[in-house]
C-alpha cells in the first residue's frame, strides 16, 4: 500500500473497488442523464437553469403542469428521457394535440424549435416544437380551420373535461378505499389478521435451563432474617421434603437468635420458620415450616460431577428472589474455609463461574437433570480488596451436595451433625509442602485413628486417599469431606521416605 493513501488527512483513491459490498454510498450516485434530443434544444440561460433542476430532482416526474393548459393537463411523465420510436410519435401525438397556435412572423428554420416565452413555448426546460406547414395567421385563418379564440375555447373545455375524468377517478378511488377499509375493520374486529403461534411454539425442550428453572423455581425460597439488634439478613434455601424441612446455609440464619425467620415462597406468600439444627464446621443449616402441598427438589450424586458440567444456580441474589443463573463446573474439591478464626467453615467445594451474588447464600446449584448437586455458600474477592460485601467475579463455590445429604439428615435426626476426624493437631506455622503434624505434647490424640495407624510428632502429610496435600487447610477439607466410619488412606513423609497409613475416621468428640 502506498504512502499515499495512509498519511493523516489524505483521502484514498474513490471509485468501484472489487470487494466493496452492494451498500450504495450517497457520494456514489448520480441524476438521471438527459436525452441527447432535449439536451441539444437551444434555450436561454433561464430555461437551462430550470432543466438543470430537474435534471437532478429526476425522480419528481408525475407531478409536471401542460406549459399552456395548466394543471388540468399534466405532461407526460417520460418526457424528458423517453426516447425509444413508439414513445417518440405518442411524444409528437401529444405535444401536437396541445401546442398554442403559432404567429406568421415566428415560423421557425428548419430543424430548429419555436421558442415563446410569452405563450409558453418552453417550460421547465422542455422545447415546443411548431407544427408543419407552412405559419398560421392570428388574424386571417385558413378555411376551415378555427380561429385562434375558438381553438383556445375548445382546449379549455378540453381541460375541464380531462380535470373532471381525474377528479372522479380520484374521488371514486377515495370512496372505494374508505369502504374497503371500514369493510375490512368490521371484518378483524374479532381479532388480529396475523397469524398465531402454533401448538407447542412455547415448550422447551426437556434437559434446557429453560425447562428446568419452570420445574425447580417452586421448590427455591427465599429466607428473610429479622436479628434484632444484630440487623437483618436476606439468603437462599430450597425445600428438602414434604414434612416442610428447607436446607440454607448457617451463615444465613446465624444472627437469628433474638429474632425471626420467615420464609418466602415462589407465590409470595410468607411463612414463619423454625431452625431444627445448624452445624458452623460445615455451614450448614435445616429450617422448617408448617406448610402442605410443598415440591421437594432431588439431591444428586456430587460424586459423578465432572469439570465442564454444566450447572444452574437459583436463588435471591441482592434480594431479587427466583433469580436464575447458569455457568460451568469450573472446578472440583476446591478445599474452602470461609470465616475467620474459630468461626471457619471447611468446605471441599464445587466451584463454578455461575452468577453467585449476596444473597445467593443456600440456595441450589443444579444439574442439566434438574437434581441439586450443590448448595451455594461463597464467592472470591479480587486480592487486595477490603469489606466483606463483593459481586461475583465468575468464581463461586458451592457445598457438594454428597455432603450436604449427610449433614441434613443428621440434623433433622438429632440437631446436630458429626464431624469425622482422625486424631491429630496440625503446625500452622509450616511453611512447606504439606501438613506437618505438631510436635508438640498432646498433639497426636491416644487411641485416635492417626495414634492407632501410626502417626508420629513431625510427620508431614503429604497426600490423603492419593490426592496430593499442599496446606493443612486443604487436608481439613478432604478429611470432613467423608463420612465417620470410611477408611482412608494417608501418606506421610518421615526421614526422607513416603510411607503410606490406612486408617478410619471416627467422630469428633462432644466439646
Amino acid at each position: 500500500m502506498s504512502d499515499e493513501s495512509t498519511r493523516p488527512g489524505a483521502e484514498p483513491p474513490r471509485g468501484p473497488q472489487p470487494d466493496e459490498t452492494g451498500i450504495i454510498d450517497l457520494e456514489h450516485t448520480r441524476p438521471v442523464p438527459r436525452t441527447d434530443a432535449t439536451a441539444a434544444a437551444p434555450m436561454g440561460p433561464e430555461a437551462r437553469r430550470e432543466q438543470d433542476r430537474r435534471d437532478d430532482a429526476w425522480f419528481d416526474v408525475f407531478g409536471q403542469e401542460h406549459p399552456s393548459q395548466g394543471a388540468g393537463v399534466p405532461a407526460r411523465a417520460d418526457d424528458a428521457w423517453g426516447s425509444d420510436r413508439a414513445d417518440a410519435l405518442a411524444e409528437q401525438a401529444h405535444r401536437a394535440a396541445y401546442a398554442p397556435p403559432q404567429a406568421a412572423t415566428a415560423t421557425p428554420t428548419e430543424g430548429q424549435a419555436a421558442h415563446h416565452a410569452g405563450d409558453g413555448g418552453t417550460s421547465a426546460g422542455f422545447a415546443w416544437p411548431a407544427p408543419a406547414g407552412p405559419a398560421v395567421s392570428l388574424t386571417d385563418p385558413p378555411e376551415g380551420v378555427a380561429s385562434p379564440s375558438s381553438a383556445r375555447r375548445r382546449g379549455r373545455r378540453s381541460g375541464l373535461v380531462a380535470a373532471g375524468v381525474v377528479g372522479l377517478c380520484l374521488l371514486s378511488g377515495l370512496v372505494g378505499g374508505v369502504a374497503g377499509q371500514v369493510f375490512e375493520d368490521r371484518v378483524n374486529l374479532a381479532g388480529s389478521t396475523l397469524p398465531e403461534p402454533g401448538p407447542g411454539a412455547t415448550a422447551r425442550p426437556a434437559g434446557s435451563i429453560a425447562n428446568i428453572a419452570a420445574t425447580v423455581l417452586p421448590s427455591v425460597v427465599t429466607i428473610k432474617v429479622d436479628g434484632g439488634g444484630e440487623g437483618a439478613a436476606t439468603g437462599s434455601g430450597f425445600i428438602l421434603d414434604a414434612k416442610g424441612h428447607i436446607l440454607t446455609n448457617n451463615h444465613v440464619v446465624e444472627g437469628s437468635a433474638a429474632g425471626d425467620i420467615e420464609v418466602v415462597l415462589s407465590n409470595g406468600d410468607t411463612e414463619k420458620a423454625t431452625i431444627v439444627g445448624r452445624d458452623l464446621s460445615y455451614d450448614l443449616a435445616v429450617l422448617k415450616i408448617v406448610r402442605s402441598g410443598l415440591t421437594p427438589l432431588q439431591l444428586g450424586p456430587s460424586s459423578k460431577v465432572v469439570v465442564g458440567d454444566q450447572v444452574i444456580a437459583v436463588g435471591a441474589p441482592l434480594g431479587l428472589d427466583q433469580t436464575v443463573t447458569s455457568g460451568i463446573v469450573s472446578a472440583l474439591n476446591r478445599p474452602v474455609t470461609p470465616g475467620n478464626g474459630g468461626e471457619t467453615s471447611y468446605i471441599n467445594a464445587i466451584q463454578t463461574d455461575a452468577a453467585i451474588n449476596p444473597g445467593n447464600s443456600g440456595g441450589p446449584l443444579l444439574d442439566l437433570n434438574g437434581k441439586v448437586i450443590g448448595v451455594n455458600s461463597a464467592i472470591a474477592r479480587v486480592p487486595g480488596t477490603g469489606g466483606t460485601t463483593g459481586g461475583s467475579i465468575g468464581l463461586g463455590f458451592a457445598i457438594p451436595s454428597d455432603q450436604a445429604r449427610r449433614t441434613a439428615d443428621q440434623l433433622i435426626a438429632t440437631g446436630k451433625a458429626t464431624h469425622p476426624v482422625i486424631g491429630v493437631s496440625l503446625d500452622q506455622t509450616f511453611s512447606g509442602e504439606g501438613a506437618q503434624v505438631s510436635s508438640a505434647s498432646g498433639a497426636i490424640t491416644a487411641g485416635g485413628p492417626a495414634a492407632k495407624a501410626g502417626v508420629r510428632p513431625g510427620d508431614v502429610i503429604t497426600a490423603f486417599e492419593g490426592k496430593r496435600i499442599l496446606t493443612p487447610d486443604q487436608l481439613i477439607v478432604s478429611i470432613r469431606a467423608r463420612a465417620v466410619g470410611e477408611t482412608v488412606t494417608l501418606t506421610v513423609e518421615r526421614g526422607g521416605k513416603q510411607i503410606d497409613l490406612k486408617m478410619t475416621l471416627e467422630a469428633e468428640p462432644d466439646k
